[in-house]
């Protein structure tokens, strides 16, 4: 990280928190510090508190996409600009989507397990019934730079693809639908939203019922938008078929958690976006912001209304 801002010679002092827990972060934070990059893991959050003790915070850079390990509403009352890498990796996460989906659909999970464990299940897969993807309707939940990127690559491969956002968009190349519509209507439901104090819980038990029975679920998301419980307890009944999940509610899954040992869910430790594109697409956004803080300029990807024009304490 140091090696990063070099450039900026004497103009930036970078330090770290003496530890990863909240006290040492406090306390980071209470010693002058003006430009915060946040911890994309989310296990040290910025949260009121943390903001309160950092009387000298002009600016916060999430090193992601997401911004739920920051106490947004706390920042705004304090007027400081904090901004993510919108975009960074919408390609990454958005392939990831369709990988998963292909797998999903074509059972590759399913097959791999099995002959790895010295079968040699040919009828049994075929029995269960794999899909060609270009012949199911995607519903995609959530249309920012991921859900449309998403949204296009279903498309190119011949899928008829449906959206549902707060705000629709007039340009879309999908089919916008009412949530609940949508996921009535939807063979495949990509979830592709952030997580914030709406969208909790938004794709909860009553939602789940009303898919097509068979449909399948693929989460690049946040956990806790459709929340494992659930997830789990529609597969059970058989209304989902399948699901691709790279996000959970609590994180790491617990080792025991009945999804890990589920025969039609495709599991991964929450790394859609990490793709060795997306990752240079990341630092080089965050050093541009940081960058354009420290010289004055207005910073981009402001998340919270703020003016991105940094002001130091």
């Amino acid at each position: 990280m140091r090696g990063l801002f070099a450039p900026l010679g004497d103009a930036v002092e970078v330090t770290f928190p003496s530890s990863r827990d909240q006290d040492s972060l406090r306390s980071a934070l209470a010693d002058g510090a003006e430009v915060v990059i946040g911890d994309f893991t989310g296990e040290l959050v910025l949260d009121a508190d943390a903001i309160a003790a950092a009387t000298r915070l002009a600016f916060v850079q999430m090193p992601s996409v997401g911004t739920d390990s920051i106490d947004v509403a706390a920042l705004t009352a304090r007027n400081v600009p904090a901004a993510n890498t919108a975009g960074s990796n919408a390609r990454g996460v958005a392939e990831w989507a369709v990988g998963a989906a292909f797998a999903l659909c074509r059972q590759l999970v399913w097959g791999d397990r099995h002959v790895r464990a010295g079968e040699w299940p040919q009828m049994e897969l075929a029995g269960r019934q794999p899909r060609e993807l270009h012949a199911q309707r995607v519903g995609i939940v959530g249309f920012g730079a991921i859900g449309s990127e998403a949204a296009r690559l279903f498309t190119a491969l011949g899928c008829a693809v449906s959206y549902w956002t707060r705000r629709p968009r007039p340009d879309a190349s999908a089919t916008y639908r009412e949530l609940d519509d949508l996921m009535a209507t939807s063979d495949i439901v990509v979830l592709a939203l952030p997580l914030t104090d709406e969208t909790r819980g938004l794709i909860g038990p009553e939602r789940l019922a009303l898919l097509p029975d068979g449909a399948l679920l693929v989460n690049v998301a946040r956990g806790g938008i459709a929340p494992d419980d659930a997830v789990l307890a529609a597969l059970e009944s058989g209304r989902l078929a399948g699901a691709a999940l790279d996000v959970f509610d609590e994180e790491p899954l617990q080792v025991e958690h009945p999804l890990r040992s589920h025969e039609s869910v495709l599991l991964s430790p929450h790394v859609a976006g990490a793709s060795a594109q997306s990752q240079l697409n990341l630092v080089v956004m965050v050093k541009d912001n940081v960058t354009a803080a420290v010289q004055g300029r207005e910073v981009q990807n402001i998340v919270n209304g703020v003016n991105p024009q940094v002001r130091r304490r």
